[in-house]
């Protein structure tokens, strides 16, 4: 998933509760302590003048950050304009960016989903003052849910900082009131997360129980509405599952193939090898055949010559002392 945006306010703007030091002692309770200890409760109270200062300097910074947030917010407006004009010409854009988000699509049910695929537009406004607040609009089609065309959620943070919102009524057709029903079958987003069907997306226009802590609001502000597109083009992980099953399966053929081939390579090497021995072989007995009829030939010849008869003698040459 993509990084998170950051919100507006920076974490300086946030100001943590500032610990409660022990009182100063007064000089005559001082005079009686130790060396070290009385240098210790001096340096405290330095370091808690010098953070007085800290503080300040980041609240002043909260303020000017605030101020430039608030020009470019300005700026941007066209560009959000132009980006919703254009995500306007792709269906389903919104309900898939929905779905592909992780946190937004464990409150989707099945009947959620479908309509939300009358939603053609979505818009987070920021108050002129953005410390006081934002508002998220949604558009939709006609559809056989609720009359509205317009449902708005607006937060709103007081003077003294205390959160509050406050939504549209959603006027629902007969029937089809999706914050009532008794229970549906999981849609495919939350079976993967949960084991009971979630409470209707739609429960969240009327839910105000905890403003500062809403954090479907400040999800689809600060993650989604920044870059929306960026959730739209997640691909399905069913599908980045299966064709990853199929890539292996087809390694796992062709790395078959390849040792079928190696082990034929291996048999036909062998052969050759036995061909070569036995070619070798056949050589070394004829040359062995021919190396003995010679000298068994020299060895007659031999014989021939110191005897007076022919070569080829009759039987009665055995006789001969020549024999």
């Amino acid at each position: 998933m993509a990084p998170k945006h950051q919100s507006a306010l920076p974490p300086q703007a946030k100001k943590p509760r500032k610990p409660r030091l022990t009182p100063a002692p007064k000089p005559e309770e001082t005079s009686n302590l130790p060396k070290e200890e009385k240098e210790q409760q001096e340096a405290i109270e330095h370091i808690d003048e010098v953070q007085n200062e800290i503080d300040r300097l980041n609240e002043q910074a909260s303020e000017e950050i605030l101020k430039v947030e608030q020009k470019y917010n300005k700026l941007r407006q066209p560009f959000f304009q132009k980006r919703s004009e254009l995500i306007a010409k792709i269906p389903n854009f919104w309900v898939t960016t929905f779905v592909n988000h992780p946190q937004v699509s464990a409150l989707l049910g099945e009947e959620d989903e479908e309509a939300l695929h009358y939603l053609t537009r979505v818009e987070v406004t920021e108050f002129e003052d953005i410390k006081s607040g934002y508002r998220i609009d949604f558009y939709f089609d006609e559809n056989p849910y609720f009359e509205n065309k317009v449902l708005s959620k607006e937060f709103h943070l007081n003077e003294s900082g205390d959160p509050s919102s406050k939504s549209t009524e959603i006027k629902w057709k007969s029937g089809k009131d999706l914050t009532k029903r008794s229970s549906q079958t999981q849609n495919k987003a939350s079976r993967k997360r949960q084991h009971e069907e979630p409470e209707s997306f739609f429960t969240w226009f009327t839910d105000h129980s905890d403003a500062g802590a809403d954090e479907l609001g400040e999800v689809i502000k600060d993650d989604i509405w920044p870059n929306p597109l960026q959730y739209y083009l997640v691909p399905d992980m069913d599908d980045e599952e299966g064709e990853g099953e199929e890539d292996d399966d087809d390694d796992e053929e062709e790395e078959g193939l390849e040792d079928i081939d190696e082990e034929g390579d291996e048999d036909e090497g062998e052969e050759d090898e036995d061909d070569d021995e036995g070619e070798e072989g056949e050589e070394k007995m004829t040359n062995g055949t021919l190396m003995d009829s010679n000298l068994f030939l020299n060895f007659l010849q031999s014989l021939g010559a110191s005897c007076s008869r022919p070569f080829f003698f009759p039987p009665s040459c055995a006789q001969s002392p020549c024999f």
